[in-house]
Protein backbone atom coordinates (compact mmCIF):
# COMPACT_ATOMS: atom_id res chain seq x y z
CA UNK A 1 0.00 0.00 0.00
CA UNK A 2 2.58 2.45 1.02
CA UNK A 3 4.79 2.06 -2.35
CA UNK A 4 1.26 2.11 -4.34
CA UNK A 5 0.85 5.69 -2.48
CA UNK A 6 4.81 6.60 -2.71
CA UNK A 7 4.05 5.67 -6.77
CA UNK A 8 1.15 7.53 -6.57
CA UNK A 9 2.31 10.96 -5.79
CA UNK A 10 5.69 10.44 -8.03
CA UNK A 11 3.22 10.22 -10.73
CA UNK A 12 1.19 13.50 -9.77
CA UNK A 13 4.47 15.39 -9.09
CA UNK A 14 5.66 14.46 -12.73
CA UNK A 15 2.63 15.53 -13.73
CA UNK A 16 2.43 19.30 -12.31
CA UNK A 17 6.47 19.54 -13.83
CA UNK A 18 5.18 18.60 -16.93
CA UNK A 19 2.68 20.96 -16.84
CA UNK A 20 4.51 23.53 -15.05
CA UNK A 21 7.43 22.83 -18.28
CA UNK A 22 4.48 23.15 -20.15
CA UNK A 23 3.12 26.92 -19.01
CA UNK A 24 6.85 28.09 -19.09
CA UNK A 25 7.77 26.80 -22.78
CA UNK A 26 4.19 28.21 -23.88
CA UNK A 27 5.27 31.37 -22.01
CA UNK A 28 8.64 31.88 -23.97
CA UNK A 29 6.77 30.55 -27.29
CA UNK A 30 4.84 33.51 -26.54
CA UNK A 31 7.33 36.10 -25.72
CA UNK A 32 9.34 34.47 -28.78
CA UNK A 33 6.11 35.42 -31.06
CA UNK A 34 5.81 39.06 -29.57
CA UNK A 35 9.31 39.84 -30.72
CA UNK A 36 8.14 42.48 -32.67
CA UNK A 37 4.67 43.00 -31.45
CA UNK A 38 3.88 45.35 -28.85
CA UNK A 39 7.23 45.30 -26.53
CA UNK A 40 8.79 46.43 -29.44
CA UNK A 41 6.67 48.76 -31.24
CA UNK A 42 5.71 52.51 -29.68
CA UNK A 43 2.18 52.86 -29.26
CA UNK A 44 2.04 56.72 -29.71
CA UNK A 45 -0.88 58.45 -31.17
CA UNK A 46 -0.95 59.84 -34.99
CA UNK A 47 -3.37 61.19 -36.82
CA UNK A 48 -4.84 60.05 -39.79
CA UNK A 49 -5.44 62.56 -43.52
CA UNK A 50 -9.03 62.28 -42.33
CA UNK A 51 -8.46 64.06 -39.00
CA UNK A 52 -8.73 60.99 -36.92
CA UNK A 53 -6.36 59.83 -33.99
CA UNK A 54 -5.46 56.37 -34.18
CA UNK A 55 -2.79 54.27 -32.03
CA UNK A 56 0.25 53.37 -34.52
CA UNK A 57 0.95 49.90 -32.66
CA UNK A 58 -3.01 49.30 -31.31
CA UNK A 59 -5.04 50.34 -34.37
CA UNK A 60 -2.01 50.35 -37.12
CA UNK A 61 0.11 47.51 -37.00
CA UNK A 62 -1.78 44.76 -34.76
CA UNK A 63 -2.44 41.63 -36.28
CA UNK A 64 -2.58 43.02 -39.40
CA UNK A 65 -0.42 42.75 -43.17
CA UNK A 66 1.42 46.82 -43.61
CA UNK A 67 3.26 48.45 -45.81
CA UNK A 68 4.85 51.91 -44.15
CA UNK A 69 6.99 54.72 -45.73
CA UNK A 70 8.06 58.17 -44.88
CA UNK A 71 6.90 60.99 -47.42
CA UNK A 72 6.56 65.06 -46.67
CA UNK A 73 4.50 66.93 -49.10
CA UNK A 74 6.73 69.46 -50.76
CA UNK A 75 9.58 66.70 -51.79
CA UNK A 76 11.40 67.72 -54.80
CA UNK A 77 13.50 64.81 -54.74
CA UNK A 78 11.68 60.34 -54.82
CA UNK A 79 8.69 61.33 -52.57
CA UNK A 80 6.53 61.53 -55.68
CA UNK A 81 7.67 58.84 -57.49
CA UNK A 82 7.76 56.68 -54.22
CA UNK A 83 3.91 57.68 -54.30
CA UNK A 84 2.84 57.02 -57.70
CA UNK A 85 4.71 53.60 -57.30
CA UNK A 86 3.03 52.54 -54.28
CA UNK A 87 -0.42 54.02 -56.35
CA UNK A 88 0.61 51.26 -59.18
CA UNK A 89 1.25 48.58 -56.24
CA UNK A 90 -2.35 49.41 -54.59
CA UNK A 91 -4.02 48.85 -57.92
CA UNK A 92 -2.31 45.35 -58.61
CA UNK A 93 -3.11 44.01 -55.18
CA UNK A 94 -7.09 45.65 -56.37
CA UNK A 95 -9.64 45.62 -52.99
CA UNK A 96 -6.89 43.61 -50.58
CA UNK A 97 -6.04 47.13 -49.71
CA UNK A 98 -8.15 48.00 -46.66
CA UNK A 99 -9.21 44.58 -46.56
CA UNK A 100 -6.20 42.43 -45.26
CA UNK A 101 -3.56 44.45 -46.37
CA UNK A 102 -2.96 48.33 -44.91
CA UNK A 103 -0.89 50.93 -46.67
CA UNK A 104 0.82 53.67 -44.40
CA UNK A 105 2.93 56.66 -45.12
CA UNK A 106 3.82 59.21 -41.88
CA UNK A 107 5.24 62.19 -43.08
CA UNK A 108 8.66 63.78 -41.60
CA UNK A 109 7.35 67.19 -41.77
CA UNK A 110 4.58 67.23 -39.40
CA UNK A 111 4.75 70.84 -38.99
CA UNK A 112 3.59 71.58 -42.81
CA UNK A 113 1.67 68.11 -43.16
CA UNK A 114 -0.99 68.83 -41.71
CA UNK A 115 -4.11 66.56 -41.75
CA UNK A 116 -5.46 68.69 -44.35
CA UNK A 117 -2.26 68.63 -46.46
CA UNK A 118 -2.17 65.28 -46.21
CA UNK A 119 -5.81 64.89 -47.66
CA UNK A 120 -5.14 67.29 -50.55
CA UNK A 121 -1.63 65.24 -51.10
CA UNK A 122 -3.57 61.80 -51.08
CA UNK A 123 -6.36 63.52 -53.87
CA UNK A 124 -3.48 64.60 -55.78
CA UNK A 125 -2.44 61.05 -56.34
CA UNK A 126 -5.93 59.21 -56.47
CA UNK A 127 -5.19 57.00 -53.55
CA UNK A 128 -7.49 54.25 -52.97
CA UNK A 129 -9.11 52.82 -49.65
CA UNK A 130 -7.41 51.42 -47.32
CA UNK A 131 -4.20 53.98 -47.26
CA UNK A 132 -3.53 56.20 -44.60
CA UNK A 133 -1.61 59.40 -44.96
CA UNK A 134 -0.03 59.90 -41.13
CA UNK A 135 1.18 62.96 -39.15
CA UNK A 136 1.72 63.42 -35.25
CA UNK A 137 4.82 64.99 -33.22
CA UNK A 138 7.84 64.88 -34.56
CA UNK A 139 9.46 62.83 -31.76
CA UNK A 140 7.07 60.03 -31.93
CA UNK A 141 7.57 60.27 -35.82
CA UNK A 142 11.10 60.12 -35.04
CA UNK A 143 10.91 56.99 -32.38
CA UNK A 144 8.69 54.98 -34.92
CA UNK A 145 10.84 55.77 -37.76
CA UNK A 146 14.13 54.21 -36.23
CA UNK A 147 12.12 51.26 -34.72
CA UNK A 148 11.11 50.42 -38.24
CA UNK A 149 14.52 50.89 -39.76
CA UNK A 150 13.54 53.69 -42.00
CA UNK A 151 15.32 56.50 -39.92
CA UNK A 152 18.21 58.63 -41.85
CA UNK A 153 20.62 61.23 -40.20
CA UNK A 154 19.35 64.92 -41.88
CA UNK A 155 22.97 65.42 -41.43
CA UNK A 156 24.02 62.60 -43.91
CA UNK A 157 21.28 62.90 -46.28
CA UNK A 158 19.59 66.64 -47.08
CA UNK A 159 16.42 64.92 -48.22
CA UNK A 160 15.60 64.01 -44.90
CA UNK A 161 14.99 60.34 -45.62
CA UNK A 162 15.71 57.53 -47.89
CA UNK A 163 12.76 55.39 -50.57
CA UNK A 164 12.28 52.88 -48.50
CA UNK A 165 9.29 50.43 -47.85
CA UNK A 166 9.47 48.35 -44.85
CA UNK A 167 6.30 45.25 -45.65
CA UNK A 168 5.43 43.74 -42.63
CA UNK A 169 3.24 41.27 -41.55
CA UNK A 170 2.87 41.53 -37.17
CA UNK A 171 0.92 38.12 -36.72
CA UNK A 172 3.60 36.27 -38.40
CA UNK A 173 6.53 38.18 -37.58
CA UNK A 174 7.87 38.56 -41.30
CA UNK A 175 9.45 41.39 -41.95
CA UNK A 176 11.53 42.99 -45.07
CA UNK A 177 12.57 46.38 -46.40
CA UNK A 178 12.24 47.22 -49.98
CA UNK A 179 12.90 50.23 -52.35
CA UNK A 180 9.62 52.10 -52.81
CA UNK A 181 10.73 52.52 -56.15
CA UNK A 182 11.11 49.04 -57.08
CA UNK A 183 8.41 47.44 -59.67
CA UNK A 184 5.28 47.70 -58.77
CA UNK A 185 4.20 44.19 -59.52
CA UNK A 186 7.60 42.92 -57.51
CA UNK A 187 6.41 45.08 -54.56
CA UNK A 188 2.89 43.48 -55.01
CA UNK A 189 3.95 40.21 -55.20
CA UNK A 190 5.86 40.29 -51.83
CA UNK A 191 3.22 42.08 -49.80
CA UNK A 192 0.52 40.16 -51.19
CA UNK A 193 1.99 36.41 -51.56
CA UNK A 194 5.45 36.27 -49.47
CA UNK A 195 3.77 38.14 -46.13
CA UNK A 196 1.09 35.35 -45.75
CA UNK A 197 3.58 32.87 -45.53
CA UNK A 198 3.01 31.74 -49.95
CA UNK A 199 -0.38 30.68 -49.07
CA UNK A 200 -1.96 33.14 -51.76
CA UNK A 201 0.56 31.97 -54.19
CA UNK A 202 0.03 28.02 -53.04
CA UNK A 203 -3.34 28.28 -55.10
CA UNK A 204 -1.91 29.35 -58.01
CA UNK A 205 -1.09 26.84 -61.00
CA UNK A 206 2.53 26.55 -61.85
CA UNK A 207 3.45 27.90 -65.09
CA UNK A 208 5.55 25.88 -67.59
CA UNK A 209 8.60 26.51 -68.40
CA UNK A 210 7.64 26.27 -72.11
CA UNK A 211 5.31 28.89 -71.63
CA UNK A 212 7.37 31.92 -70.30
CA UNK A 213 8.03 34.31 -73.17
CA UNK A 214 11.08 35.35 -74.07
CA UNK A 215 13.03 38.06 -72.53
CA UNK A 216 13.69 41.42 -74.32
CA UNK A 217 15.17 44.35 -72.59
CA UNK A 218 14.78 47.68 -74.59
CA UNK A 219 16.63 50.54 -72.88
CA UNK A 220 14.38 52.96 -73.58
CA UNK A 221 11.57 50.75 -72.40
CA UNK A 222 13.41 50.32 -68.98
CA UNK A 223 13.70 53.79 -68.73
CA UNK A 224 10.24 54.84 -68.79
CA UNK A 225 8.89 52.03 -66.96
CA UNK A 226 11.59 52.59 -63.98
CA UNK A 227 11.38 56.46 -64.13
CA UNK A 228 8.05 57.44 -65.83
CA UNK A 229 5.35 55.05 -66.15
CA UNK A 230 4.08 55.56 -62.97
CA UNK A 231 2.81 59.45 -63.45
CA UNK A 232 2.49 58.89 -67.50
CA UNK A 233 1.26 57.12 -70.34
CA UNK A 234 2.10 57.37 -74.19
CA UNK A 235 -1.27 57.52 -75.88
CA UNK A 236 -3.58 56.14 -72.74
CA UNK A 237 -4.49 59.68 -71.55
CA UNK A 238 -3.21 61.87 -68.45
CA UNK A 239 -2.33 60.24 -65.12
CA UNK A 240 -0.96 62.04 -62.80
CA UNK A 241 1.09 64.32 -65.28
CA UNK A 242 0.51 64.74 -68.89
CA UNK A 243 -0.40 61.87 -71.40
CA UNK A 244 3.43 62.33 -73.20
CA UNK A 245 1.64 61.04 -76.73
CA UNK A 246 3.53 63.60 -79.03
CA UNK A 247 5.33 65.60 -76.67
CA UNK A 248 8.82 65.29 -79.11
CA UNK A 249 6.97 66.93 -81.61
CA UNK A 250 5.22 69.69 -80.02
CA UNK A 251 8.66 70.91 -77.39
CA UNK A 252 11.90 71.85 -78.31
CA UNK A 253 14.56 69.20 -77.17
CA UNK A 254 16.92 71.31 -75.84
CA UNK A 255 13.70 72.06 -73.73
CA UNK A 256 12.72 68.33 -73.07
CA UNK A 257 16.39 66.85 -71.98
CA UNK A 258 17.08 70.15 -69.19
CA UNK A 259 13.53 68.97 -67.58
CA UNK A 260 14.33 65.60 -67.97
CA UNK A 261 17.28 65.72 -66.17
CA UNK A 262 16.66 69.06 -63.70
CA UNK A 263 12.68 69.57 -63.83
CA UNK A 264 13.53 71.32 -60.45
CA UNK A 265 16.01 73.87 -61.31
CA UNK A 266 13.51 74.28 -64.55
CA UNK A 267 10.80 75.27 -62.30
CA UNK A 268 12.93 77.39 -60.21
CA UNK A 269 14.14 79.66 -63.06
CA UNK A 270 10.72 80.45 -63.25
CA UNK A 271 10.42 78.67 -66.65
CA UNK A 272 6.59 79.37 -68.23
CA UNK A 273 5.98 76.22 -69.76
CA UNK A 274 7.18 74.45 -66.03
CA UNK A 275 4.93 76.49 -63.89
CA UNK A 276 1.92 75.74 -65.93
CA UNK A 277 2.43 72.72 -66.46
CA UNK A 278 2.61 72.82 -62.51
CA UNK A 279 -0.79 74.70 -62.56
CA UNK A 280 -2.47 72.42 -64.25
CA UNK A 281 -1.19 68.98 -62.60
CA UNK A 282 -2.83 69.99 -59.03
CA UNK A 283 0.74 71.27 -58.00
CA UNK A 284 2.35 68.27 -58.18
CA UNK A 285 5.99 68.80 -58.83
CA UNK A 286 7.93 66.54 -61.19
CA UNK A 287 11.38 65.28 -59.29
CA UNK A 288 14.95 64.83 -60.01
CA UNK A 289 15.43 61.87 -60.39
CA UNK A 290 18.87 61.90 -60.94
CA UNK A 291 18.59 60.92 -64.56
CA UNK A 292 21.46 61.97 -67.29
CA UNK A 293 21.45 64.16 -70.21
CA UNK A 294 21.80 60.57 -71.69
CA UNK A 295 19.36 59.05 -70.16
CA UNK A 296 16.81 62.02 -71.34
CA UNK A 297 17.79 61.17 -74.68
CA UNK A 298 16.81 57.94 -74.21
CA UNK A 299 13.58 58.44 -73.18
CA UNK A 300 12.96 61.48 -75.76
CA UNK A 301 13.45 58.58 -78.60
CA UNK A 302 11.48 56.09 -76.69
CA UNK A 303 8.74 58.28 -76.81
CA UNK A 304 8.83 59.92 -80.33
CA UNK A 305 8.61 55.97 -81.75
CA UNK A 306 6.07 55.28 -79.23
CA UNK A 307 3.98 58.23 -80.47
CA UNK A 308 4.95 57.20 -83.84
CA UNK A 309 3.53 53.54 -83.51
CA UNK A 310 7.43 52.66 -84.44
CA UNK A 311 9.49 49.80 -82.18
CA UNK A 312 11.63 51.45 -79.53
CA UNK A 313 14.72 50.36 -81.02
CA UNK A 314 13.99 51.98 -84.61
CA UNK A 315 13.48 55.32 -83.02
CA UNK A 316 16.47 55.18 -80.93
CA UNK A 317 18.42 54.55 -84.31
CA UNK A 318 16.54 57.15 -85.80
CA UNK A 319 17.51 59.94 -83.22
CA UNK A 320 21.14 58.20 -82.12
CA UNK A 321 23.10 61.36 -83.47
CA UNK A 322 20.80 64.04 -82.11
CA UNK A 323 21.25 62.16 -78.57
CA UNK A 324 24.66 61.50 -79.03
CA UNK A 325 25.96 65.94 -80.37
CA UNK A 326 23.89 66.40 -77.11
CA UNK A 327 25.66 63.17 -74.30
CA UNK A 328 28.34 63.31 -75.77
CA UNK A 329 27.60 59.14 -76.20
CA UNK A 330 25.79 57.00 -78.66
CA UNK A 331 22.83 55.89 -77.39
CA UNK A 332 23.14 51.96 -78.05
CA UNK A 333 26.54 52.07 -75.93
CA UNK A 334 26.76 53.99 -72.58
CA UNK A 335 29.35 55.85 -71.10
CA UNK A 336 29.20 57.15 -67.81
CA UNK A 337 31.12 59.80 -66.40
CA UNK A 338 34.18 58.50 -65.64
CA UNK A 339 34.18 60.13 -62.27
CA UNK A 340 30.81 58.17 -61.48
CA UNK A 341 32.42 55.14 -62.41
CA UNK A 342 35.30 55.79 -60.32
CA UNK A 343 33.13 56.55 -57.16
CA UNK A 344 30.94 53.31 -58.36
CA UNK A 345 34.03 50.81 -58.33
CA UNK A 346 36.08 52.65 -55.17
CA UNK A 347 32.81 51.60 -53.14
CA UNK A 348 33.01 47.96 -54.02
CA UNK A 349 36.75 47.62 -54.10
CA UNK A 350 36.66 48.48 -49.96
CA UNK A 351 33.42 45.92 -49.71
CA UNK A 352 35.70 43.78 -51.09
CA UNK A 353 38.50 44.38 -48.84
CA UNK A 354 36.45 44.58 -45.83
CA UNK A 355 35.11 41.05 -46.64
CA UNK A 356 38.53 39.26 -47.35
CA UNK A 357 39.79 40.85 -44.02
CA UNK A 358 36.32 38.83 -42.23
CA UNK A 359 35.16 43.07 -41.65
CA UNK A 360 32.26 44.70 -41.84
CA UNK A 361 33.12 47.62 -40.73
CA UNK A 362 31.69 50.20 -43.57
CA UNK A 363 30.60 47.93 -45.81
CA UNK A 364 26.77 49.37 -45.51
CA UNK A 365 28.34 53.22 -46.01
CA UNK A 366 30.23 51.82 -48.84
CA UNK A 367 27.03 50.12 -50.34
CA UNK A 368 24.86 52.79 -49.87
CA UNK A 369 27.67 54.98 -52.07
CA UNK A 370 27.41 52.33 -54.74
CA UNK A 371 23.49 53.07 -54.95
CA UNK A 372 23.99 56.84 -54.52
CA UNK A 373 26.60 56.35 -57.55
CA UNK A 374 23.91 54.36 -59.65
CA UNK A 375 21.76 57.16 -59.26
CA UNK A 376 24.04 59.62 -61.08
CA UNK A 377 25.30 57.14 -63.66
CA UNK A 378 21.70 56.25 -64.54
CA UNK A 379 19.97 53.43 -65.83
CA UNK A 380 23.14 51.74 -67.64
CA UNK A 381 23.94 50.88 -63.62
CA UNK A 382 20.14 49.69 -63.07
CA UNK A 383 21.46 46.28 -62.85
CA UNK A 384 24.26 47.36 -59.83
CA UNK A 385 21.57 49.02 -58.15
CA UNK A 386 19.48 46.41 -57.86
CA UNK A 387 22.62 44.02 -56.63
CA UNK A 388 23.40 46.21 -53.35
CA UNK A 389 20.38 46.32 -52.76
CA UNK A 390 20.61 42.81 -50.50
CA UNK A 391 23.20 44.85 -48.36
CA UNK A 392 20.20 47.16 -47.05
CA UNK A 393 19.76 43.66 -44.99
CA UNK A 394 22.92 42.32 -44.69
CA UNK A 395 23.56 41.96 -41.01
CA UNK A 396 26.20 39.44 -40.67
CA UNK A 397 29.60 38.57 -42.52
CA UNK A 398 27.57 35.50 -43.79
CA UNK A 399 24.82 37.43 -45.26
CA UNK A 400 27.18 40.26 -46.55
CA UNK A 401 29.22 37.74 -48.62
CA UNK A 402 25.96 36.20 -50.17
CA UNK A 403 24.51 39.83 -51.00
CA UNK A 404 28.51 40.15 -52.96
CA UNK A 405 28.28 37.65 -55.02
CA UNK A 406 25.01 39.15 -57.08
CA UNK A 407 26.75 42.55 -56.81
CA UNK A 408 30.13 41.49 -58.38
CA UNK A 409 28.39 39.59 -61.11
CA UNK A 410 26.78 43.19 -62.14
CA UNK A 411 29.84 45.55 -61.17
CA UNK A 412 31.78 43.00 -63.60
CA UNK A 413 29.55 43.62 -66.43
CA UNK A 414 29.37 47.09 -65.70
CA UNK A 415 32.82 48.28 -65.82
CA UNK A 416 34.21 46.18 -68.34
CA UNK A 417 31.51 48.02 -70.70
CA UNK A 418 31.57 47.52 -74.37
CA UNK A 419 35.49 46.78 -74.91
CA UNK A 420 35.81 44.38 -72.09
CA UNK A 421 38.95 46.04 -70.14
CA UNK A 422 38.87 46.50 -66.84
CA UNK A 423 40.65 49.73 -65.21
CA UNK A 424 44.50 49.48 -64.52
CA UNK A 425 45.48 47.80 -60.92
CA UNK A 426 41.86 46.01 -61.24
CA UNK A 427 41.63 42.21 -61.75
CA UNK A 428 38.72 39.90 -61.98
CA UNK A 429 39.26 36.72 -59.77
CA UNK A 430 37.88 33.68 -59.31
CA UNK A 431 37.21 31.32 -56.59
CA UNK A 432 36.31 27.38 -57.66
CA UNK A 433 34.84 26.35 -54.66
CA UNK A 434 32.33 29.28 -54.29
CA UNK A 435 32.06 29.10 -58.25
CA UNK A 436 32.07 33.25 -58.08
CA UNK A 437 33.64 35.57 -59.51
CA UNK A 438 35.03 39.81 -58.00
CA UNK A 439 37.32 42.15 -58.44
CA UNK A 440 40.00 43.34 -56.62
CA UNK A 441 43.65 45.77 -56.43
CA UNK A 442 46.73 43.89 -57.47
CA UNK A 443 47.56 39.96 -58.52
CA UNK A 444 47.73 38.67 -54.94
CA UNK A 445 44.42 37.06 -54.00
CA UNK A 446 42.30 38.15 -51.19
CA UNK A 447 39.06 35.89 -51.31
CA UNK A 448 36.12 38.03 -50.36
CA UNK A 449 34.21 35.05 -49.80
CA UNK A 450 35.74 32.90 -47.02
CA UNK A 451 38.42 35.67 -45.99
CA UNK A 452 40.81 34.67 -44.00
CA UNK A 453 40.42 31.04 -43.38
CA UNK A 454 40.98 30.53 -47.10
CA UNK A 455 42.46 33.91 -48.26
CA UNK A 456 44.97 32.53 -51.18
CA UNK A 457 41.81 30.44 -52.71
CA UNK A 458 41.38 31.72 -56.22
CA UNK A 459 43.26 32.73 -59.56
CA UNK A 460 43.39 35.93 -61.72
CA UNK A 461 41.15 35.31 -64.03
CA UNK A 462 41.20 38.83 -66.64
Amino acid sequence: MCCRLRYNRRLAARAVACAILGVLSSAAASAQDARWGADYFPNVALTTHDGKVVRFYDDLVKGKTVAIDLIYTTCQYNCPLETARLVQVQRVLGDRVGRDIFFYSITIDPDHDTPAVLKEYADKYRVGPGWLFLTGSASDIELISKKLGLYSNPAANPDGHTPSLLVGNEATGQWMRNSALDDPRFLARTIGDWLNSWRTNAARPLQSFAEVPTLTFDRGEYTFRNHCAACHTIGGGDRIGPDLQGVTASRDRAWLERYIATPDRVLADGDPIARALLEKYKQVRMPNLSLSTEDAGVLIAYIAGQSEGEPASRAQSASAPAAAASSGAAIGRAVPRPADVNALLEAYLRIQEALAGDRLDGVKESALAIANATAKIGSQAAAVKVGVNPFAQAADLSAAREAFGGLSEAMIAFVRGGDGTLPDGVNGAYCPMARKSWLQRGDAIRNPYYGKAMAGCGEIKN
